[in-house]
């Protein structure tokens, strides 16, 4: 029977990004925030003696070849574990395409999910609690972040869901204490904006500016503090280790306590006075319609002005936080005066992130 997967969306609370790396990555620093929009991912696999991926869309933009991110987690596992399936993965796209939302990524992660319910892969592992999800230690969820990694730098972060601390490229994900859902309001705009190119801009920025890997090594490690303790108390002083899985349970790195922030508290704390993505550096001088965007959710000097408004990832979406619904309806209206699409959803805590997904 097939099994259908809902595939969600992620926001950047902040991006730092560090300069460009002898490897040709970039060190970054970001908090990931789950949201209510999704796309619907539906698979089918039963056991066979060759293994044979098929993969379709409603979207014709999707690629539908060892190109996807749900095609390539799909040929890992089945690697992984030995198994030969006969297997079927359909996109219902939702989301936009190369939208900074983490939607292909998102895609990965539910073939996995969808899979290992398909066929009972490493059943014994996988615990439906979303607690025992982020928490456990056990073989599984180290071979799922490291099979994620593999994919893409921001796919292991749907492996926890909720509010998430980003480190490396990253793929190295702690659970932070949850937001209280929060309105936010999602602008997809028409204008594309290339990854590649973003890097490259912001590289060409930082040797005007001088900034080595040296010099941001220590800007990020003080950012990666600054955002955990803005969420929680008692964040570690001494760095962060994870061990080879790159996630670790929340009660140990966090204690017992994992009452975060609600959305009221974003304001409380100061938490959006300063936060920013250094993207906007280099895509809103090549894009200045973005950046007219941002002042549209933002709403400044009105009623129903944003908590918090940012470019996701490199872009194009953009996003507004609201303290209530009709504040984040406002906002969308704006938008559509402004010819802009928008899209009305919520944050989503980890709990509701597992829920959710199956159901």
């Amino acid at each position: 029977m097939p099994t259908a997967v809902r595939s969600h969306a992620k926001i950047n609370l902040g991006l730092g990004i560090g300069a460009p790396r002898p490897d040709g990555f970039h060190s970054l620093v970001t908090v990931y925030q789950t949201l209510e929009m999704h796309d619907l991912v539906t698979v089918t696999a039963r056991p066979a003696r060759d293994c044979n991926i098929q993969l379709t869309s409603n979207d014709s933009r999707v690629p539908t070849d060892e190109r996807n991110t749900a095609w390539k987690m799909a040929s890992l596992v089945l690697e992984e574990f030995g198994v030969a399936a006969d297997v079927h993965i359909h996109i219902e796209k939702r989301l936009p395409v190369q939208g900074g939302l983490g939607a292909g990524s998102a895609n990965a992660v539910a073939a996995l999910v969808g899979l290992e319910t398909e066929l009972g892969i490493a059943k014994q592992h996988v615990s439906k609690s979303a607690s025992q999800q982020v928490g456990a230690s056990g073989p599984w969820l180290a071979r799922r972040l490291a099979l994620a990694a593999q994919v893409g730098s921001d796919v292991p972060l749907f492996l926890i869901g909720g509010t998430v601390l980003g480190l490396d490229r990253g793929q190295e994900v702690y659970p932070l204490p949850d937001l209280d859902s929060v309105w936010c309001a999602v602008a997809l705009p028409e204008t594309g904006v290339s990854t590649p190119q973003a890097f490259r801009d912001w590289d060409a920025l930082c040797s005007r500016e001088g900034l080595t890997p040296e010099a941001s090594a220590g800007k990020l490690k003080m950012l990666s503090h600054t955002y955990a303790s803005a969420f929680a108390e008692g964040f570690p002083q001494d760095g962060l280790t994870s061990g080879s899985s790159g996630v670790i349970s929340r009660n140990q790195f966090w204690g017992n306590d994992l009452a975060g922030p609600s959305g009221s508290a974003l304001v409380r704390t100061g938490i959006t006075s300063w936060i920013e993505n250094d993207f906007e550096r280099v895509v809103f001088s090549q894009h200045p319609s973005l950046s007219e965007i941002k002042r549209v959710l933002l709403g400044q000097g009105l009623p129903e002005a944003a908590l918090y408004a940012s470019l996701s990832g490199s872009g194009s979406a953009l996003y507004g936080l609201y303290l209530t619904r009709g504040d984040a309806e406002a906002a969308c209206a704006r938008l559509h005066t402004a010819g802009v699409q928008s899209q009305l959803t919520r944050t989503l805590p980890r709990a509701a992130y597992w829920q959710e997904m199956l159901s």
